[in-house]
C-alpha cells in the first residue's frame, strides 16, 4: 500500500530511546530492570511499527536479540552455593546493558540543557514591531510537554486492533488507496481551525488499516516539517494535535506584508 517510512524525529532516535521511554513509562528502576517485563513492551513496539510499516532499522532489532540474549541468561538456574567454583562476584547480564542506557540518558539530558539555553538565547531577540502590535494584549497558549512518537504508535496500535475486530466480519470488496499529501492537507486543516487543540483519534475518520497508516505517516510528515505538535500531560493522557506557534507567526507576518 505506501512504502516504508523511515522515521526519524526527535525523540525517537534508536533503542536506547525506546528502553528509557518505557523505563519512564512504567516507572522502572534503570538499576533493577526486569528483563522479562521490558522485552515483552519492546517487542511490542517492534511489531507494531512493523505493522505501520515504518522502516524499523537493523538497530532495533540488534537490541531485540540483545533482550532475548539477556532474558535467557537470566532464566538460567543460578550456581548451587555448595559450588566451590561458585564466583561469587558472578557479573549480572543486564550490567552492561544498564551502563549504557546511564550514559546515554546522560547524554540525552546535557543535550537537552543545551537546547534549552539555545531557547533561552533567542528569546532575547525582539520582534518587528507590526507583530508585537499584532500579538499585544492576547494570551500565549500554555500547551503540555511534547509527546513521543513511542507514544503515537501505541495510540495507532490501538486503532488497528478495532480495526481488525471491525474486519473479520465484514467482506472486502475493494482496496482504497489514500494519498499521504492529501491526509497531510487534510488534517492541517482540521488543526488549524481548532484552536483548543484536536484529539488524536479524532484525526482518524475510518479505522480501515490503509486509512489509519497513511493517516499516522501524514501526521508525521506534519510532525517533521514543524507544522504541527504532538503533546501530551502524562503519561497514559490523552493525544493533542496543534498547529505550531512558528507557523502561525510566520502566516502572521505573510498577512502584515501583504
Amino acid at each position: 500500500m505506501t512504502d516504508r517510512y523511515h522515521v526519524k524525529l526527535e525523540g525517537f532516535e534508536g533503542p536506547l530511546d525506546l528502553l528509557l521511554h518505557l523505563i519512564n513509562r512504567y516507572e522502572i528502576d534503570i538499576y533493577d530492570i526486569p528483563v522479562s517485563t521490558i522485552t515483552e513492551q519492546y517487542m511490542n513496539y517492534i511489531h507494531a511499527m512493523q505493522e505501520l510499516e515504518l522502516n524499523v532499522a537493523s538497530e532495533y532489532l540488534v537490541m531485540a536479540a540483545t533482550l532475548l540474549a539477556i532474558k535467557s541468561q537470566m532464566l538460567l538456574p543460578s550456581p548451587s552455593l555448595n559450588d566451590e567454583f561458585v564466583d561469587e562476584e558472578a557479573e549480572d547480564p543486564r550490567e552492561e546493558l544498564i551502563n549504557r542506557l546511564i550514559e546515554y540518558k546522560k547524554y540525552k539530558n546535557a543535550a537537552e540543557d543545551l537546547k534549552n539555553k539555545e531557547l533561552e538565547e533567542n528569546r532575547i531577540y525582539t520582534r518587528p514591531q507590526m507583530i508585537i502590535e499584532h500579538n499585544e494584549g492576547e494570551e500565549v497558549p500554555i500547551t503540555p510537554g511534547e509527546a513521543s512518537v513511542f507514544e503515537m504508535v501505541e495510540a495507532v496500535q490501538r486503532l488497528l486492533k478495532k480495526s481488525k475486530q471491525k474486519t473479520t466480519n465484514e467482506t472486502k470488496i475493494k482496496r482504497d488507496e489514500v494519498s499521504i499529501q492529501l491526509r497531510m492537507d487534510d488534517i492541517l486543516k482540521k488543526v488549524e481551525v481548532s484552536t483548543e487543540g484536536t484529539r488524536f483519534y479524532d484525526l482518524f475518520e475510518e479505522h480501515t488499516r490503509s486509512h489509519v497508516v497513511v493517516s499516522f505517516i501524514a501526521i508525521l510528515e506534519l510532525m517533521k516539517n514543524n507544522d504541527i505538535i504532538c503533546t501530551q500531560s502524562n503519561h497514559f493522557d490523552e493525544l493533542m494535535i496543534f498547529r505550531t506557534l512558528e507557523q502561525e507567526e510566520t502566516n502572521v507576518i505573510d498577512v502584515e506584508q501583504n
